[in-house]
């Protein structure tokens, strides 16, 4: 799940796979704002059946690769 939780994160970021670091903030580096984090949630759900909403996580939650595939493993 964590390379399709991945994949999804490249798409969206338009990152090429492997760019990402898994500690590497998002949010600080440009690379991912508010539009960016609804359409993930969007992609996340559709393809792995996980729902978020906007207002469950803080940005500090979600701002880097690893923090994200811990929020969607904690749901799934």
């Amino acid at each position: 799940m964590e390379e399709k939780i991945m994949a999804i994160l490249n798409d969206i970021c338009g990152a090429d796979e492997g760019e990402l670091e898994p500690d590497f903030d998002l949010f600080e580096e440009g690379i991912l704002d508010s539009f960016g984090v609804i359409s993930l949630f969007v992609e996340i759900e559709k393809q792995l059946g996980v729902k978020f909403e906007p207002t469950e996580v803080t940005r500090d939650e979600i701002k880097s690769p690893a923090l994200i595939i811990e929020q969607v493993l904690r749901r799934a």
